[in-house]
């Protein structure tokens, strides 16, 4: 599996990419900041990327907005973003697209380096990994997973993979409308504030990651 790995700090970012490398991975491009990277995967249409979220020159956002750029610009692009502290708005950006093969960790969980090689393999592979504090801190609900009925948990289960309404509905052999109303009890259940449809929806699919 082919990596780009995006650290401004130089130590940091030779030690993942040892890191990787010992673990079977290919570390295609090892860069600094947000053109590099840029460029970086256009010309080695990698595998998975492992970014830091702030990068020069202010060190805010820059890894985030690269991120979003990148996903933009080759379709299906895997990324896994590493973060000092919860960065709520880019976590919710990060799943909203609903493209799959995405990632938010707190940079402490490279510690436990099993978990992040694991990590970075089931992003690589179309899958999402949320870390528990990101979940905590997001998914803000009174109910419970538990309340739901086995439909809304399938219903929840597939839009946790990103699928619409209608390839829902397909997938489950069921109306359009049917999804709607199933979607809608979600919501009530998990107690999911009254706020736009697409930002209940990340919120919802959040609550479900943290139980698997």
């Amino acid at each position: 599996m082919r990596v780009v790995i995006v650290e401004d700090l130089a130590l940091l970012r030779d030690g993942l990419t040892r890191l990787l490398a010992d673990n079977g991975f290919e570390v295609a491009a090892a860069v600094a900041d947000g053109s590099d990277f840029l460029r970086a995967v256009v010309v080695e249409r990698p595998d998975v990327c492992v970014v830091d979220v702030r990068l020069p020159p202010t060190y805010r956002d820059e890894g985030l907005r690269a991120a979003i750029e990148a996903r933009s610009r080759v379709p299906g692009l895997r990324v896994l973003v590493l973060s000092q502290y919860v960065e709520q708005a880019y976590a919710r950006e990060l799943l909203g697209d609903g493209g799959g093969g995405v990632g938010y960790l707190l940079k402490d969980r490279v510690a436990d380096i099993a978990d992040f090689v694991e990590a970075v393999r089931r992003v690589g592979e179309g899958g999402t990994v949320m870390d528990p504090e990101v979940v905590r801190q997001l998914v803000a609900v009174r109910g419970t997973i538990g309340d739901l009925t086995p439909r809304e948990l399938e219903v929840l289960g597939l839009m946790a993979e990103g699928r619409t309404n209608a390839a829902i509905a397909e997938e489950l052999v069921i109306t359009p409308s049917a999804v709607e109303k199933h979607i809608r009890s979600i919501f009530g259940k998990l107690g999911l504030p009254a706020t736009d449809a697409h930002h209940r929806r990340v919120l919802a699919v959040l609550a479900y990651l943290q139980t698997g």
